[in-house]
């Protein structure tokens, strides 16, 4: 499969690339080697037969994904100027009283 020049200056233009003349060219065999590229890779089987690919040895095992609070070097009491019940204490604004 290959890409027109057409389809290059498209692409370039929704990229907002400026591609000058002389590079076009270029552009166009390099783009067509990438299409032709992704198009072998579908022709890899997925059925389940093929592993997928994860560095390391092959008894790697992923810990668990686990939410956890960030620890603070300090409590929010130690620099907040008043602080009660879990709450920030601020002063009431003049114009909502």
């Amino acid at each position: 499969m290959s890409v027109s020049r057409e389809e290059v200056l498209r692409i370039a233009q929704l990229a907002e690339l400026d591609v000058q003349e002389q590079a076009l060219a270029d552009l166009v065999a390099q783009m067509s080697r990438i299409i032709d590229y992704v198009a072998q890779l579908s022709a890899v089987p997925a059925n389940g037969s093929v592993k997928p690919v994860v560095p390391g040895p092959d008894a790697i095992r992923f810990r668990t994904d686990e939410v956890t609070p960030s620890q603070l070097a300090f409590g929010p009491e130690e620099f907040a100027p008043d602080f009660k019940e879990g709450f920030f204490v601020v002063p009431k604004l003049g114009q909502f009283e």
